[in-house]
C-alpha cells in the first residue's frame, strides 16, 4: 500500500463532527430569537443546508448568497422571521466555538505528526469559522495551516483551488500527498481534477452512485494510519 508524507483534510465530517456543532449553533439562534426549537427543525435545516452547499460547490451560487439562501428557505419553511444576514453572523460565530471532533480525529492527527508528517485543511467552510477553530480546536497544534475557499476565492473541487494550496506548501510534492474527505463532489473530484490520490470517508456507509472514483475508501478515520509513510 502507497504511504504519503502530507495529508490534506476536509475540515467538516471529516475532522470536525459538524452536525454536532451546527446543531448547537441553531438551538442557541432561535433561543436567542425567541424562537421554538425542536430536533425536527434542524433536520429539515440540515437537508435546506446540504441543498445550498451542493449548489455552491458546483458553481451554481456565490458565498455570499450561500450565507444567507439557507437561512431564508428555513424561515420560510417555518413561517417566522428574523434579518438573514445578522443571523449568519451570530450563527458562524457560535458555530466556530463548538470543538466537537470526529471519532479517532485527535488521535490520527496526534500520530501523523509524531511520525514527522504534515496535515493541512482544505476547506468550503467559513473563514470566521475557521479563525475560531484555529484558536479553540484541540486539532490546533497539529496542523499546518488552513487553506479557506472564502480566503482564496476559489472553491473545492476547482483546480485553481488546488493548484494555490500546493504553491502555498513547502516542497510540496503530488506523488506524497493525500486528500482526505467526507465529500465526493468537492474533495474527492477535486483530487482527481489535479492528479493526487484521494481517499473517501464514506463514515455512514453510503452507496457511490456519483461515478467519482476515489483511490481509497475508509469508513473510520483511524483507518487512515495505514497510509502514513515510516521516518
Amino acid at each position: 500500500m502507497k504511504k504519503y508524507d502530507t495529508f490534506l483534510f476536509d475540515a467538516d465530517g471529516t475532522l470536525f463532527d459538524f452536525d454536532k456543532a451546527a446543531a448547537n449553533a441553531l438551538r442557541i439562534m432561535f433561543e436567542y430569537c425567541g424562537f421554538e426549537y425542536t430536533d425536527d427543525i434542524w433536520e429539515i435545516y440540515r437537508e435546506i443546508n446540504f441543498q445550498v452547499w451542493d449548489s455552491f460547490e458546483k458553481g451554481e451560487i456565490g458565498v455570499e448568497t450561500l450565507r444567507t439562501l439557507r437561512f431564508e428557505r428555513l424561515f420560510n419553511k417555518l413561517g417566522v422571521y428574523y434579518d438573514t444576514k445578522d443571523f449568519n453572523e451570530k450563527y458562524l460565530y457560535e458555530l466556530g466555538k463548538g470543538e466537537s471532533l470526529i471519532d479517532g480525529a485527535l488521535d490520527i492527527c496526534s500520530d501523523i505528526v509524531s511520525c514527522g508528517k504534515r496535515i493541512y485543511i482544505v476547506t468550503n467552510g467559513f473563514s470566521v469559522v475557521q479563525e475560531a477553530r484555529k484558536k479553540h480546536s484541540p486539532l490546533k497544534n497539529y496542523i499546518s495551516d488552513f487553506f479557506v475557499s472564502e480566503l482564496i476565492g476559489f472553491q473545492k473541487p476547482h483546480t485553481s483551488y488546488f493548484e494555490y494550496v500546493f504553491a502555498n506548501i513547502p516542497q510540496f510534492s503530488k506523488e506524497k500527498t493525500l486528500i482526505i474527505g467526507d465529500s465526493l463532489a468537492a474533495d474527492i473530484a477535486g483530487g482527481n481534477n489535479v492528479g493526487v490520490d484521494t481517499c473517501w470517508l464514506n463514515i455512514k456507509g453510503v452507496v457511490n452512485n456519483s461515478g467519482i472514483v476515489s483511490t481509497y475508501e475508509i469508513t473510520e478515520l483511524k483507518e487512515v494510519c495505514k497510509f502514513v509513510s515510516e521516518n
